[in-house]
């Protein structure tokens, strides 16, 4: 029988910020949404992409003489996408990982063999394996065989997910899901169809399902300067946690622009270049903790 497979971009070890413990996190592509203002724009689209960072390039044309769609030059625009197929031939031959595949066919042994590695860590710190993206749910087979893979060998597990799925699936995942790190990026649905080109509707109700199963849940909320920050957008984001019952925890996550250059790597222009990262959320969590939201701060769950 052949093994299930999936499609990620990364496999971060050691991280810090996705679930308690040291982790290993695994970044599924695809994705429902499409915020303004997404870190990974590599997990955005369901197929691999090509990448290239101008940066790393030392200009050898070895990728040029290899594209056999003749999608590659010299100039500004160094990929034309419409030419491209995503073969893959000039990834091989480029020496300073300029051009680079975001996105890459895996199984669950793979990925079971590079967790493994770190369970010794994972024992001492109360850590384990996320599976994150994009959105793990779009993948909804290859999330569910690897949870249930990851808890036949022990390991704590944690799923973060914007919720934008059929509650079926969600359902599913729950006998393998130890934690969920629940994305709630604004309440209001007007400005949330704006800001994520979705609507929120079965992101709230699902919500609503999960809290009900008693499963462990932690929300997330990115903070973003002038977008979902005003007072109206915390006190609506405020009034849902509270509507929830028992006391529910909410992690607010500062924006960044730490992805801000894999858009050009893809092609594409990035859209907040004239937004400023905060240099703390005070303002925010005061509005909230004084709502009596229950806040909560990454690794400190």
């Amino acid at each position: 029988m052949e093994e299930t497979k999936g499609l990620i971009f990364d496999i971060q070890r050691f991280s810090l910020h996705d679930g308690p413990g040291i982790r290993t996190t695994v970044f599924l592509k695809g994705c429902p949404l499409s915020c303004v203002w997404c870190h990974n724009p590599e997990s955005r689209s369901s197929a691999p992409e090509i990448a290239f960072y101008r940066a790393k390039c030392i200009g050898c044309g070895r990728c040029v003489e290899a594209c056999p769609n003749d999608a590659l030059g010299f100039g500004e625009e160094r990929i034309d996408r419409a030419k491209c197929r995503v073969c893959g031939e000039c990834v091989q031959v480029c020496p300073s990982e300029a051009v680079q595949m975001a996105g890459r066919v895996t199984t669950i042994s793979e990925i079971l063999g590079v967790a493994m590695r770190d369970q010794p860590f994972y024992t001492r710190s109360g850590g384990g394996v996320t599976l994150s993206g994009g959105e793990p749910l779009h993948q909804f087979e290859f999330s569910h065989s690897l949870l249930a893979a990851l808890k036949d060998h022990g390991l704590h597990t944690a799923v973060e997910t914007c919720g934008l799925s059929p509650w079926e699936r969600i359902a599913g995942l729950l006998p393998f899901t130890d934690l969920f790190l629940y994305d709630i990026k604004v309440v209001d649905p007007a400005k949330h169809e704006k800001l994520c080109k979705a609507d929120n509707s079965t992101i709230l109700d699902n919500a609503r399902k999960l809290i009900a199963t008693e499963a462990e849940i932690i929300f997330r909320t990115p903070i973003i300067p002038g977008l979902n920050d005003a007072p109206d957008d915390l006190r609506h984001l405020g009034e849902f946690i509270l509507s929830l019952p028992g006391e529910r925890k909410l992690e607010l996550m500062p924006y960044h622009r730490i992805g801000s250059g894999k858009y050009e790597a893809l092609g594409e222009r990035y859209p907040l270049f004239d937004i400023e990262a905060p240099d703390n959320l005070d303002e925010q969590k005061a509005a909230l903790t004084s709502m009596g939201v229950k806040l909560v701060f990454p690794n400190n769950h």
